[in-house]
């Protein structure tokens, strides 16, 4: 039991059509492969110098001080200046542990 046509133009056009929707799933995968490459191509920005971490709330207070890189960085990050993040430190803002910017700004206890 076969569920093509037994005969040969319905097999023909049955190929035809087939062979049309194989040349457009072949365009669309090219054009899915170009937007992904083009996606990968495209530079993230770089990360802020200091992030500022956050309580949880709405205008929770500053918790602790980040450098940018630091891999321990939550949700609760905002990016800041470097005289942003001093002045943090210097007013009783925790210092990260990891990252210690307290030492890269120069501002120990």
């Amino acid at each position: 039991m076969s569920d093509l046509p037994p005969d040969l133009p319905r097999l023909r056009t049955l190929e035809t059509w087939l062979g049309m929707t194989l040349e457009r799933v072949r365009q669309q995968i090219a054009a899915a492969e170009q937007q992904e490459a083009a996606a990968a191509r495209r530079e993230l920005p770089p990360p802020p110098d200091w992030l500022i971490e956050h309580g949880i709330g709405v205008g929770a207070h500053p918790v602790r001080v980040h450098a940018g890189h630091c891999w321990d960085t939550r949700s609760r990050c905002h990016p800041a200046s470097r005289d942003l993040a001093r002045r943090a430190l210097a007013d009783g803002v925790e210092a990260c542990t990891h990252c210690r910017p307290d030492t890269a700004l120069g501002v120990l206890d």
